[in-house]
């Protein structure tokens, strides 16, 4: 199941982390650290994302 929660954690932390990126441009902050706390952000939110995905995943 960790090799499936990695391979999901690869794609949903990219994804989550883009978007809020996306987000925070979009609301006029430019400057490194807002962008760089959302990818973070998006990263923290992607982990328990991942594991509820692959361990739903891994029971059916």
């Amino acid at each position: 199941m960790l090799r499936l929660a990695s391979i999901l954690y690869s794609l949903i932390a990219t994804t989550l982390a883009g978007t809020a990126v996306i987000v925070v441009l979009t609301l006029g902050f430019g400057t490194l650290v807002p962008i760089v706390g959302a990818a973070i952000l998006g990263a923290i939110i992607a982990l328990p994302i991942s594991y509820y995905v692959s361990k739903e995943l891994y029971q059916s």
